[in-house]
This record gives structure tokens, sequence and C-alpha cells, in this order.
């Protein structure tokens, strides 16, 4: 039986309980499909492969069900299931994506994870970041960011204070997320200066970021159920989050995430250096 539903929704703790209720939903609906074999299909889409699969619509099934039951007023918008519009004017949409990564997903890979965020007036407020299979949970109340980990223990994520592009790490998806011309040509122009980059960790690269193991990730064409939920636990946890121009990261598109103000600016030189090259 569900907890209580929540009568003040101004309550951040019954807000947060709410988005932990979600995620362990999700994870059951999820699990029983990972490294089974199970069905492809592709999107309509203008991406090489875009795939989804039961597991995606039966994950955000099991959120949007926690949500109805326990915050019915609020907006929701989800990757596989679409937009449900706020009743009574609610200032609050949780944003999801059941599996952020469902290419590592259907290889059997534990890289991928759930993603759910909660925004206020369009702006990012708690996020999650649920891996059920590993048992790793990121997660910010709006005020700090955590870690509670496989084995059930919890620890404040602050990230790194990396100063300089060229002692960074950083983690990307796959080089084929970047389009031919501008966006391949920015990518390029930051992986001949950083230490070193890492490939295939989809919303996990951001979370790591939070804990202080990654500097730099930089994407490209995002949507904003692939990133609402990571702004918050980077920036409560001390990381700059912004598109490549320097805006809000929460409506998607070309996204930088660094550790450190410094290591941003930095980025952000670097980013619009490249872009107006020839």
């Amino acid at each position: 039986m569900p907890d209580q539903a929540i009568h003040d929704p101004n309550d951040p703790e019954g807000l947060l309980r709410v988005m932990h209720q979600a995620a362990d939903a999700a994870g059951r609906a999820i699990i029983p499909y990972f490294r089974t074999g199970l069905d492809i299909e592709e999107k309509a889409s203008d991406r090489r492969f875009d795939p989804v699969t039961a597991g995606d619509r039966a994950g955000e099934q099991a959120v949007r069900d926690v949500l109805a039951a326990e915050v019915p007023d609020h907006a929701v918008v989800g990757e596989e299931l679409g937009t449900v519009a706020s009743d009574g004017g609610s200032p609050y949409r949780w944003v999801i994506d059941p599996i952020d990564g469902t290419r590592g997903f259907i290889l059997g890979l534990p890289t991928w994870g759930t993603l759910i965020g909660l925004e206020k007036d369009g702006v990012p407020l708690m996020g999650m970041m649920d891996q059920p299979y590993v048992g790793d949970r990121f997660f910010s109340d709006g005020a700090a960011s955590y870690l509670r980990d496989g084995a059930g223990r919890t620890h404040r994520l602050r990230t790194r204070s990396t100063a300089t592009i060229t002692a960074a790490l950083m983690a990307s998806t796959h080089p084929d997320i970047f389009a031919e011309g501008t966006e391949r040509k920015v990518f390029d122009h930051l992986r001949t200066y950083v230490r070193d980059t890492r490939f295939g960790t989809d919303c996990y690269a951001y979370c790591l970021l939070a804990a202080g193991l990654i500097d730099v990730v930089v994407e490209a064409g995002l949507q904003p159920y692939d990133v609402s939920a990571l702004v918050p636990i980077i920036e409560n946890a001390g990381g700059r989050i912004t598109t490549w121009d320097g805006g809000p990261a929460a409506g998607g598109g070309r996204i930088l995430a660094t550790g450190s103000d410094a290591l941003h600016r930095e980025a952000l030189q670097l980013i619009a250096s490249a872009a107006t090259r020839t």
C-alpha cells in the first residue's frame, strides 16, 4: 500500500520521499528485462540507432503510477510516454528518462540509469539517477548531493577542483553524438587539451563528476529528460553544468559539465574559440 500522499506540495522531504519511491518502483519494473535478450524497437528519429525496449516503457509507467498516486496535480514529461499537464496550475514538473543509456542496457552493460528530475517553475529543483542492478543511487535534495551505494551507505558528494583543462579527465557517451561540422570540431578541440577521454558512460559520467572522479563531461543532442535530473546533482555537489554558450542546461541541447568554476570558464572559452574557427 503506498505511503500517505503529500498534502503540502512545498514539503521538500515529502517530495524526496516520492522520488525515492518512484525510483524503487522503476527498478522493480526494469530489472526483470535486463540481460534477457529482449526485443528491440527503433524510434522514428534522425539518430542512426535510437532503440527502445519493453524495459523502458515498464520503467516509465512505474514512475508515473507512483506520481499519479502521490502528486496527482503535478505535471509529468517522459521520454517514452509523453506529457501530462499539471492539474490546477501546480509549478512542479517531473521529468523522466526510465533508461538513460538504452544501448548499454541492450548490451547488458550496467552503465544505464533511471533519471527522475523535479522542476519548479521550469528550474531543476531535485534530481535522482538510480542504477538498480549495481545498487548506486545518486540524488540531490535541492541543497546537497549524495550517493547511496549498493551496501546501503550514504556519502555526501563533492566535485574536485581541477583548475586547468590540461589536468582534466573528460567523458562523453560517444563521438558520433556530435554532428559533423561545428559540434565535432568543438569536441575534437577539447579532446586535444584534456588529459584523457573516456566513452560509453551515459548518465553515469555526470554522477561520477559530482562524486569527484571525472572533471568534464561534454555532449550534444540531449533532450530535457536526458539532463534535468542531473543538474541539481552536479550543482549541489559544487560543479557547473550549462549549454555550450553558458545558458541553462535543463532544456537540453549541447551540454558542458565541469567540476569547478575555473575549469568551466576555460572550457567555455575553448568551445567558443573552436566554434568560430573556419
